[in-house]
């Protein structure tokens, strides 16, 4: 019961640290390096990197709305911005055709299912079970097989897409076609918003194009410039197809005026090219009209680049509260150096345990006489000092 009594009044206790100088030199090098490089990592990548002063937001509000001009021709016809551009809203996506396979007077009725479907292979009618729809298919099969193609007939939009039919190419002046990016980003916290068009007289962005030096307010960019920029050949890329980004990163420091926010703009390749199977980039879509009174349509299978407008940001302001808590964490590390000297005193140097003796003092009740050892409220290890009393220093 009394070691319960003992436990209790020992909380009670007072402590105090007691500066002990202890002389030795490798001791005080390791301690005013580990104070340097506490203090380097806080002035330079705290404060000067991370900008530890300042309170920041991070995903600015973002609008972007964008929009192609251009014209070209493939061996069938001329195409305009009206056909090649899908969707024509003008979002942060869309994409531009550059190739197409096109299946021509597609109407309702029976025919052959494409060989490419391996489900629907046959050799009798047995093998083609009627009303059934394979999800990889083009239609409902009809249960009868039709030997001379050895695959089984099905209702569905016919002749069926085979793949064998030629493609028209829309790549001659493609990489001319310009893109009109206007973004526009707005950080709640601080109030503050700007644009990446500048205002400028009437007919600026007539005759410009976009240049990170001279125009970097001018966001009419060319699409062989992006792909260009993304580290693609533009060949190669608008006969598969593709997904390239174009990355607006705003990196804003708003103690400093307006005019020093400035977007900046990269390019990559969004989509894995070196992975076949999820490389590049195509869709379908149907073109209907009426054809003797039967509804009919023109399928289109188009390559395209598609372009995804992705915008970053952030902005940071000046603040007392972090840069308070960062200089109170910045001072109370320094002390780091203090604790691991004093681990390896007490660990490795610690001969017949001078050191311990010294630091670890109990006194019950204060001291008539003045002491002999010197208290302070602090602890600490310097490279010119010596382990001893106030009479007789001590040599580690």
């Amino acid at each position: 019961m009394m070691g319960y009594w003992d436990f209790f009044w020992e909380f009670w206790n007072y402590e105090t640290s007691k500066v002990i100088i202890v002389k030795n030199r490798q001791l005080g090098v390791i301690y005013r390096l580990v104070q340097l490089l506490i203090l380097v990592y806080f002035i330079w990548y705290v404060f000067i990197i991370q900008k530890g002063y300042q309170e920041s937001e991070s995903g600015p509000e973002s609008s972007v709305i964008t929009k192609v001009k251009g014209v070209t021709r493939s061996q069938q016809k001329v195409w305009d911005v009206e056909e090649y551009v899908k969707p024509p809203e003008g979002g942060s996506v869309f994409s531009i055709i550059t190739r197409v396979q096109v299946t021509p007077s597609q109407t309702q009725k029976t025919c052959p299912e494409s060989a490419k479907v391996h489900s629907a292979t046959c050799h009798s009618d047995s093998d083609c079970v009627m009303g059934e729809m394979d999800m990889l298919g083009n239609g409902e099969k009809t249960g009868r097989c039709v030997t001379a193609n050895k695959t089984c007939e099905i209702m569905a939009w016919c002749p069926v897409e085979n793949g064998a039919v030629a493609s028209e190419k829309l790549g001659k002046m493609a990489p001319e076609f310009t893109i009109l990016i206007k973004n526009n980003i707005h950080f709640p916290r601080f109030r503050f918003s700007k644009g990446n068009i500048k205002e400028n007289k009437d007919g600026y962005l007539r005759n410009c194009t976009f240049n990170e030096t001279t125009d970097l307010y001018c966001p009419i960019f060319k699409l062989g410039f992006i792909v260009e920029q993304a580290g693609e050949n533009f060949t190669e890329l608008a006969e598969t197809g593709g997904v390239i980004g174009v990355i607006i990163n705003w990196n804003c420091n708003l103690d400093l005026p307006d005019s020093a926010c400035n977007p900046r703009y990269s390019f990559r390749r969004l989509d894995p090219k070196w992975v076949q199977a999820s490389s590049g980039y195509n869709y379908r879509f149907a073109k209907y009209y009426q054809c003797s009174g039967k509804s009919t349509r023109t399928l289109i299978k188009a390559y395209g680049i598609r372009i995804d407008v992705i915008v970053h940001g952030q902005a940071g302001k000046f603040s007392l509260i972090p840069t308070i808590i960062n200089l109170a964490t910045a001072l109370t590390s320094v002390g780091v150096g203090s604790f691991l000297c004093d681990w390896i005193l007490l660990t490795f140097m610690n001969k017949n345990e001078v050191y311990s003796a010294r630091k670890f003092d109990q006194m019950s009740k204060s001291p008539k006489m003045t002491p002999t050892t010197e208290f302070s409220t602090s602890t600490s290890c310097t490279p010119d000092s010596s382990l001893a009393d106030s009479k007789a220093p001590i040599h580690l």
